[in-house]
């Protein structure tokens, strides 16, 4: 069965759709589920959602999610079964996530534990509103409430290392777009102008000011800038400018000082500039952060554990982002999310043998999430994935 799975893997790699897309997808992962006996499958649900209903029995309500989306991102993997469509791929694992819960599907129609399985198939996780929309459509009101959600994410990590801890996991984060309004002109005569590419670079360098003001918090916020638009000759000073920008933060209050100080030291660099308007300012694809409840967390970890799956407790969180944790915050239940990783485990070993994870580094250029070179070993990645799913929905089925 596993190397049904593999080609699954290979086909949604191959076919990757960006956020709220997800059409081929949807109809692939209804399909699988449709073949598995006793699942209700309903399509869909918050726009290409898939929501599959597993009922055993009398017992508890398990939900399991798994996001399907891709990025715009052109992979350079050079994979055989690498994207065919220019500038998408599959960056960030979505499509090892979709494969291993299809795989614990099977498993669990199968050998069926007595409860209910809900299997959530979620639209548009990289723009934070997949999740939401899937609520907004009636989620808690047409399906079975769950007593618990569990999801898990394909990280760079030895294949099947499991990383996670109770409480903050992962960050919340915030998209913002500037755009600086100045007074375009010719190059050669930079006087008669106003100059919104300036703006924006001296922005750009200003802006580490906030995030180095913070560093002795207990969880200091992230700040990147992921992209700057302006002009398009060299001979032509534009009249506008755009800044891209990347917010991860931990606390309510830290994200309240971050987008004070952007908006603030954005005003500043307009005025010093001479600009005629104020920059705008736009925040928008939010995420919350990322809560693991306690005491439901350590005892999933220690049932994988149990289960003879390699766990790491984190230490810390970190500045990565999801909205998974929406689910439970809407059905008021708890919620726990870890990591898996997806990568051959002799890849983390240098030429001298050292194992790098354990000295707290990544090998060289090791390429993460939203790489254009990332590319999980599925046939190390997916059997651990789908074990780890299966262990846990199991867990909590069985649990009294």
């Amino acid at each position: 069965m596993i190397e049904h799975w593999q080609q699954v893997y290979r086909h949604l790699h191959a076919h990757p759709e960006l956020s709220g897309e997800e059409h081929a997808t949807a109809r692939l992962v209804a399909d699988e589920l449709r073949a598995m006996p006793g699942w209700e499958v309903t399509e869909n649900v918050g726009g290409t959602g898939v929501v599959g209903v597993l009922s055993s029995g009398p017992g508890p309500v398990v939900w399991l999610r798994a996001d399907m989306d891709a990025l715009p991102v052109q992979e350079v993997t050079g994979l055989d079964y690498a994207s065919t469509v220019p500038g998408v791929m599959h960056a960030c694992g979505h499509d090892v996530h979709v494969t291993a819960l299809l795989g614990a599907c099977a498993e669990l129609s199968e050998n069926p534990v007595p409860g209910t399985v809900v299997a959530l198939f979620q639209p548009a996780e990289e723009t934070g509103s997949g999740a939401q929309q899937m609520i907004n459509d009636g989620l808690l009101d047409r399906f079975p409430r769950p007593r618990i959600v569990l999801g898990q994410h394909v990280s760079p990590l030895p294949a099947g290392l499991i990383l996670s801890r109770p409480g903050t996991l992962m960050a919340a984060s915030d998209s913002v777009r500037i755009t600086f309004l100045g007074k375009g002109g010719h190059a050669s005569q930079p006087h008669t102008a106003i100059d919104p590419l300036l703006m924006a670079a001296s922005l750009v360098v200003s802006l580490q000011s906030l995030t180095a003001r913070q560093t002795a918090t207990a969880a200091p916020p992230v700040l990147t800038a992921g992209a700057l638009h302006a002009g398009s000759r060299p001979n032509i000073i534009a009249d506008t400018s755009e800044v891209l920008l990347s917010l991860r933060t931990f606390t309510d209050g830290s994200r309240e000082r971050m987008i004070e100080g952007i908006q603030r030291l954005a005003a500043a660099e307009a005025a010093a500039a001479g600009a005629d308007q104020d920059p705008k300012v736009e925040f928008y694809d939010h995420f919350p952060v990322t809560e693991n409840t306690p005491g439901d967390t350590e005892r999933v970890l220690a049932a994988l554990t149990t289960a003879g799956l390699p766990v790491m407790p984190m230490n810390n969180p970190i500045t990565g982002s999801e909205d998974f944790g929406a689910f439970g915050t809407a059905a008021g239940v708890p919620s726990v999310f870890w990591h898996i990783g997806g990568i051959d485990p002799a890849r983390f070993t240098d030429e001298d043998g050292h194992y790098m994870l354990a000295e707290g580094a990544l090998p060289p250029r090791f390429p993460s999430n939203h790489s254009p070179h990332f590319a999980p070993d599925p046939t190390q990645a997916l059997p651990a994935a789908i074990a780890t799913m299966l262990t846990a929905a199991r867990a909590e089925l069985t649990r009294p």
